[in-house]
């Protein structure tokens, strides 16, 4: 019995000697650092209106789709795309010959009918006619001048010129094509002003007015400011459920035709915490800061 006795009180001395030893710090666990004096600051609760980011595009101001206006063979196109043209300068040639052919033909008949008529007329004063026969004549030389000035219309549509000063954007023809009444053959687009173009969603376009300014920016110009908004269409896309609105672009901003734009849209005002710039940290794609909680402790939340 006693070697029995002798291992139990071994094996109790062993578990109280191990009940003495303090617990090993747990993996991971904060050291017992001394405090730290920090700075306070207070949160405020203000009403901040939310705001809505829209896409947009760069616009001229000031923009035309050149179309032809009769059928023809297109014998020139002497401008190149990106070239600046001032108003008046050819920008394409169409041959039609059916049209120099009904210039020739009206011009004919003028002729002819200012040749019956100064007859008649001759005829009137020696009695020879009547005037029934020099008004008939007279009314006949109205209407065939009137066909030579439609066909000298006509002829002048063979040749395309700038309506304005600009710059060519896109050519969709080339010589040697067969252009059509109302086919495009270029875009011109003029110097200057520009404009955002952008779908307002119909929760936001409903509180705003025309005059209102935006905040804006054109990554791609690497620039942003204020827009005024000129124009609100009162239809809403059927499919978007967006209104378009343009806005001006101040004078001297350097942005491109067609660059990406990014609008910021003011909505409903809603309470919002308020913490200085100052007491936000960023970690990775997280931004916190640490709140006062219990025992003078410093709390980490995510905002």
């Amino acid at each position: 019995m006693k070697p029995a006795f002798f291992l139990a009180a071994t094996a109790a001395l062993a578990v109280l000697s191990s009940c003495a030893k303090p617990a090993p710090p747990m993996p991971g666990a904060a050291p017992n650092l001394p405090p730290v004096k920090v700075r306070l600051a207070i949160v405020r609760t203000e009403d901040v209106p939310a705001v809505t980011d829209v896409t947009g595009t760069v616009h001229p101001v000031q923009r035309a789709t050149i179309a032809a206006k009769l059928m023809g063979v297109i014998e020139e196109m002497p401008v190149m795309l990106g070239q600046r043209v001032r108003t008046g300068d050819v920008l394409a040639k169409i041959n039609a010959g059916e049209i120099t052919a009904r210039v020739a033909q009206a011009q004919s008949q003028l002729n002819q009918v200012q040749r019956d008529l100064a007859r008649e007329r001759d005829l009137l004063a020696k009695n020879a006619s009547t005037s029934d026969m020099v008004k008939g004549l007279e009314d006949r030389l109205a209407m065939t001048q009137a066909m030579v000035r439609e066909a000298e219309v006509m002829v002048g549509y063979m040749t395309v010129r700038a309506p304005f000063d600009g710059v060519v954007a896109r050519k969709p023809a080339h010589a040697g094509d067969l252009a059509a009444p109302g086919q495009a053959l270029l875009e011109l687009e003029g110097l200057g002003e520009f404009q955002i173009e952008a779908g307002i969603p119909d929760s936001a376009a409903a509180r705003l007015v025309i005059g209102a300014t935006l905040a804006v920016e054109v990554p791609a110009a690497g620039v942003a400011f204020s827009a005024r908004l000129v124009e609100l269409s009162p239809e809403s896309d059927a499919h978007a459920r967006t209104a378009v609105a343009k806005l001006s672009i101040p004078a001297g901003t350097t942005v491109r035709s067609g660059q990406f734009a990014r609008v910021q849209v003011p909505g409903v005002a809603v309470r919002t915490l308020l913490a200085p710039v100052a007491a936000v940290s960023t970690l990775g794609q997280m931004e916190r800061v640490f709140v006062a909680g219990e025992g003078n402790r410093a709390v980490l939340r995510l905002v």
